[in-house]
This record gives structure tokens, C-alpha cells and sequence, in this order.
């Protein structure tokens, strides 16, 4: 059983109206959309590419399947826990699974992860329960674990202050000289702060072993791309001096192999690339957002057809596997994650309220334990203690 032959050498020009679908406010096609597996399914074929998924076979294809199929069900079950009032709030990734766990399954155990509130799918693979990952969108803990049991920092709520964050820690690495790299996860909204901007040159400047990975989902909240940039954003990469690439964000084969290949340049000292994985957010902002003020039916119709998970399924079935017997084995993975994520949320215990101040500080300080005798005694105001 092998995957579907390469049909053909393919750099397929990106198509207008990847901003809001309003071609005024759209990015011009001037740089390359790095594809290997088109929206029908379709293997392509690209000599740089292909050695460094040399190693993805139909089985190692459906073990990706898996993962975008149990990420988008553990999306949707937090969005409807969120609904029934469990969670103060929740940003969904829903269309954007194939750009997360395409470059989280490129990272090695040694590498860190830095990101902003919707990489949902980094953090699975990188191991994080759950739970632990909406524990701070109930307000049941001030983040969510620790970051080195997984290498994973927990989500950055300001816009691009991880990018910042991802470059120290690579600079760190290089003094250190260890065999390893960060990567910075931010969206296409946040290319205009200056914490990004000064990341980018800091990293160019002192060959920094970091990867950004900026997820083009098309709106910044409620802001087009097209409003954001007036050239691709991977092209931004070129004023820094770095290399800049663009790629189908929805193909999880792609973006693994353009994440392999950036990891494998800033280990060997080859400095920081930019990643522009070009994908959509199917769902709102966050759960405090309506879509549809803002963007039409046809435009969400037409990224629906470029489903990241659509297109691994069409592939799988042209490797002769039985695709009906798989996604019976993934519903069931998926339906048990969403079950066991329900169950851990709902039954998670309220913090006891002087733990607030735990992990604040490395070491015990007179300030802060001024502010924990002062919290004791407002709480002791209360008959059972404020809980």
C-alpha cells in the first residue's frame, strides 16, 4: 500500500481574494504558495519539498488524520462547553488544524514552543492534557502547566509579546550551543506590532535559531489581511534579511516540510526563518465574536472546500487504505477525548483563593506577603471565607 504517485511538479500561484474576499482589500499573488497536497487530494510533487517528508507514508499520513480529527473535536466540545456557561471564554481553531499540527509534529523534544491563545493543536502534540489547556478559560488557574514538562510556554495573551519571548530563548540556545530551536506562533494581525518587528530584527541580527510561524487566517478579529499588508506577509521577511516562505497552511504535508526545513537551518546556524502558513479561521474571533458581521457566506464557503482535513482523507483514499474502517477508529479517539475533556472540566475544583498568589514570584518577598496578609483579611470578612 503506497500513497498515490506525484502527479506533477507544482507551485500553483496563490489564488486573489485570500484576505476578506473583497479583492480591494486582498494581497497580491506575488509569491510562491509551497503545495503538496491540493484541496481535491491530490499528491503534488516538489524536489526541495519532498525529502523532508521522504519518511510520511499512508501510515504515517493517518496517524496526521488522527490528530487534525481529535484537535477539531476537542475545538468544538470547548466551544460548546464555553456555550453552556463552563468557560468564561474560548478562541476556536477550527480551520487552522493542518498549520498547527504540521509544524508541531516538526519539532523535536529539545525544541520550545512559544504561542498565542489558539494553538490548541500545538499544545496536544506537544503532550498538554486538555484540560490543563482550558483551565485558564474557566479561571480555574492563572495559566496552564508547566512549561518545561513540555516544552511549550503557555499562551501569550498580548498580541506578538511570544515572538520576543521565542528569539531570547533561541539566543540562549546558541550561547549555549545546544542542538535545538524555538518557534513563535502568531497570527497575521500581529505582523503590525512592534514587539514582532523587533523580534524579527534581533533574531536576523545575532543568527538567532528561531522559526516564526505566522498563521495567515485572513482576519485579524474583524480587520482583513488585505488591510494588514499590501504585499504577502512572507514577503516582510526580506527587509529583515531572512528567508521568508509561503505555504498552503491547510496541507499538513506541506507546512511539515517547510517547518523541518527551518528547524534544520536554525540548528545548523543558518539564523531564523519566516513561515507564512496561509489558512482561514472557520469560526469566530473568539466565542465573544460574530463572524458574520464582517464576512459573507460565499467566502466561508469557498475556504470549507479547502478543508484541511477534507484533502488527507481524499489523499489516504487513493493509497488503498480502508478510509471507512480508519475514521471509525478516529471518531472513536476523538469522541473519547472530547468525553474525558467534558468530564475533567466540569468536575475541576474551584482554587482555594489564596493560591492567587502562588507562582508569582520564584522566592518569598515582603510585598508580597503584605498583599497575602491584607487578602486574608478581606476574606476573613466572609462567613465561609469568599468561596
Amino acid at each position: 500500500m503506497t500513497l498515490s504517485a506525484p502527479i506533477a511538479y507544482s507551485r500553483p500561484e496563490p489564488e486573489r481574494g485570500d484576505g476578506s474576499g473583497d479583492p480591494a482589500h486582498s494581497t497580491p499573488p506575488d509569491a510562491p504558495m509551497l503545495t503538496l497536497v491540493d484541496e481535491h487530494g491530490a499528491r503534488l510533487h516538489d524536489p526541495d519539498l519532498d525529502p523532508w517528508v521522504a519518511d510520511i507514508g499512508p501510515d504515517e499520513l493517518a496517524d496526521l488524520y488522527r490528530d487534525l480529527v481529535v484537535v477539531r473535536r476537542i475545538d468544538a466540545e470547548a466551544t460548546a462547553l464555553q456555550r453552556q456557561g463552563e468557560l468564561a471564554l474560548w478562541p476556536p481553531l477550527a480551520g487552522q488544524e493542518a498549520a498547527q499540527i504540521g509544524s508541531a509534529r516538526a519539532l523535536a523534544a529539545s525544541d520550545f514552543a512559544f504561542s498565542s491563545y489558539r494553538e490548541h493543536a500545538v499544545a496536544w502534540v506537544r503532550g498538554v492534557e486538555p484540560a490543563d489547556l482550558l483551565a485558564v478559560w474557566r479561571g480555574s488557574a492563572p495559566s496552564g502547566w508547566n512549561p518545561y514538562e513540555h516544552g511549550m510556554a503557555v499562551p501569550q495573551i498580548i498580541i506578538g509579546a511570544q515572538t520576543l519571548h521565542a528569539t531570547g530563548y533561541a539566543m540562549g540556545l546558541a550561547w549555549d550551543g545546544a542542538d535545538a530551536a524555538s518557534i513563535a506562533y502568531f497570527g497575521d494581525g500581529a505582523t503590525s506590532e512592534g514587539d514582532v518587528n523587533e523580534a524579527l530584527v534581533f533574531a536576523a541580527s545575532f543568527d538567532a535559531p528561531v522559526v516564526f510561524f505566522c498563521q495567515n487566517n485572513q482576519w485579524a478579529i474583524s480587520e482583513p489581511v488585505g488591510l494588514q499588508s499590501k504585499r504577502p506577509l512572507a514577503r516582510r521577511a526580506d527587509g529583515f534579511g531572512m528567508p521568508g516562505v509561503r505555504v498552503d497552511g491547510n496541507d499538513v504535508l506541506a507546512v511539515l516540510a517547510v517547518t523541518r526545513q527551518a528547524l534544520d537551518r536554525a540548528r545548523r546556524g543558518g539564523g531564523p526563518t519566516f513561515i507564512e502558513a496561509v489558512t482561514y479561521r472557520m469560526g469566530p474571533h473568539t466565542t465573544a465574536d460574530d463572524p458574520t458581521r464582517y464576512r459573507g457566506d460565499d467566502e466561508l464557503a469557498a475556504w470549507r472546500r479547502r478543508d484541511p482535513l477534507a484533502r488527507v482523507r481524499a489523499l489516504l483514499e487513493t493509497s488503498g487504505m480502508d478510509v471507512a474502517s480508519l475514521d471509525r477508529d478516529v471518531q472513536a479517539a476523538a469522541d473519547r477525548a472530547a468525553a474525558d475533556l467534558r468530564h475533567a472540566i466540569t468536575t475541576l475544583a474551584d482554587p482555594a483563593p489564596m493560591t492567587v498568589f502562588d507562582h508569582v514570584y520564584a522566592e518569598p518577598n515582603s510585598h508580597l506577603e503584605r498583599q497575602k496578609a491584607r487578602y486574608a483579611r478581606y476574606l476573613a470578612m466572609f462567613e465561609d471565607g469568599a468561596r
